[in-house]
């Protein structure tokens, strides 16, 4: 963890926790809390409604999993052994993606190492089906860890039951709006009783979340602790204007010649492409491994350890977050061509007029595509609640390259956050297809995301500049 998000005033121990996870803190190695959970953990151990925004890498897992892995232990040691009472379901863990899931389910697992006895915890966001699951959930677990579509079907089935619930988390609650899990939220209040904690850990504090705030929180502490200017100068973002072709051709010059030095993930955004990369690359020597929603859930768990091991050096990463409803709003993509008239002047506006006609075309384009897509998607048995581009704790990422430019600025945003997390350095870098005159390449998404992506990123401070290569030295590879 870097020094810059720790609170290096503040011990775990003066945050009055439980012995026994103040032990695996230890354990753990952690003394010091970071920014979030300094700031957060005494308000929640206090009863307070949390609404906490904090970057990737800034320790929000710990930050809510510590207050209730306390207040579960507070609880239970005033009870006598054989109290009925002490089997209880008293929290419930809402993440977007099983990926996510296990990581929040393995973190509890760490922090309750010398109190395993007293406090279960149940992930229920697996492939298992309802009825084998139900046994687990019929000895009420303290924790109940799972996506919101899951814990609502056990919930209608009547293989659970929330009443006694006293605290509520939602991590990564834009992410959970924006996967289309709102109704489900809905169908779990009404599963609630009146009165519990709640918490929302959330990266951007957008309108869903705010309508999410008013559904679930009462009179919250709202924390806002993402520093973007400090994020973005540790993060350099590079654009490569280049063909189709050509986007082999350099990709395998940055690799072959390691013009990037370290781990790196390069995005595409279908399957079908994830195959086709890896397929070149093999050809050249050059070992990367892929990940999908087509592979089953522990293949895609054995994939992420291999690369955080440093098995593979190269992850080629599908980012289906089109698919999932994680695109760009109207109001996003409206507000950033009116920043762009404003930067480029009056002079501009028919030019801008031209795109949203375009981009209206290319939305035109892809509903019918998505229709397609969703044969293909029963055909593969690609998994729903598959998220690659954030849900995934890929660790020690030097670089992300954008193979495939994304299809939304929200994904870009998320893309690159895999990079330059937990105050180190990163690097960027995307290819924008640019008209192929052989091709006759038909405009595409690229340009008009791009730049909206770059509007975006100069609010915040941080430039995308042009990666300058010598063409006449890279077209000795071709």
């Amino acid at each position: 963890m870097d020094e810059k998000l720790l609170d290096s005033k503040a011990t775990f121990l003066s945050l009055d926790l439980d012995d026994r996870l103040l032990r695996a803190l230890g354990n753990m190695g952690l003394v010091h809390p970071t920014l979030v959970q300094a700031k957060a953990i005494p308000l929640a151990l206090a009863g307070k409604d949390i609404l906490a925004r904090a970057k990737t890498g800034s320790g929000k897992t710990a930050a809510y999993c510590l207050p209730v892995l306390h207040k579960i232990l507070q609880a239970k040691d005033e009870l006598s052994v054989n109290s009925e009472e002490r089997k209880r379901t008293r929290s419930l863990i809402l993440v977007p993606t099983r990926e996510l899931a296990e990581q929040v389910s393995k973190y509890i697992a760490d922090l309750t190492k010398f109190c395993g006895k007293d406090i279960t915890a149940v992930n229920v966001a697996t492939n298992a089906a309802l009825h084998i699951q139900a046994p687990l959930l019929a000895e009420s677990p303290d924790i109940v860890v799972s996506t919101p579509a899951k814990i609502l079907k056990h919930l209608v089935a009547k293989s659970t039951s929330l009443e006694n619930l006293e605290t509520l988390v939602i991590d990564e609650a834009d992410l959970v709006l924006s996967f289309g899990y709102e109704e489900d939220i809905r169908g779990i209040l009404a599963h609630l009783p009146k009165i519990y904690q709640s918490m929302l850990m959330s990266a951007t504090l957008n309108k869903g979340v705010e309508s999410l705030k008013k559904l679930i929180l009462t009179k919250p502490a709202i924390l806002r602790l993402e520093d973007d200017k400090e994020e973005s100068s540790s993060l350099v973002q590079y654009v490569v204007r280049c063909t189709e072709e050509d986007k082999f051709l350099l990709a395998y010059v940055i690799l072959k010649l390691k013009l990037i030095a370290g781990k790196c993930i390069l995005f595409v955004n279908d399957i079908d492409r994830s195959y086709r990369l890896k397929l070149f690359l093999e050809q050249f020597s050059i070992r990367a491994c892929v990940l999908n929603s087509e592979l089953p859930l522990n293949s895609r768990y054995h994939i992420v350890e291999e690369f955080n091991r440093g098995v593979y050096d190269y992850i080629i990463a599908t980012d289906e977050s089109d698919k999932m409803g994680e695109g760009d709003s109207k109001e996003d993509e409206e507000e950033a061509e009116e920043e762009a008239v404003e930067a480029e002047g009056s002079n501009e506006k028919e030019s801008a007029d031209k795109e949203e006609e375009d981009e209206q075309e290319e939305a035109e384009t892809k509903k019918s595509k998505k229709s397609k897509s969703k044969s293909r998607k029963r055909k593969h048995g690609q998994d729903k609640e598959y998220g690659v581009s954030r849900g995934i704790d890929f660790k020690g990422v030097a670089a992300v390259i954008n193979f495939d430019f994304p299809l939304s600025a929200r994904a870009y945003t998320h893309r690159v956050g895999r990079t330059a997390r937990g105050g180190r350095r990163g690097m960027s870098l995307s290819f924008v297809t640019k008209e192929d005159a052989k091709q006759k390449t038909v405009r595409n998404h690229e340009e008009p995301v791009f730049e909206r992506v770059a509007v975006q990123q100069r609010k915040q401070g941080s430039e995308i500049l042009p990666y300058k290569f010598d063409m006449a030295q890279v077209d000795g590879f071709r």
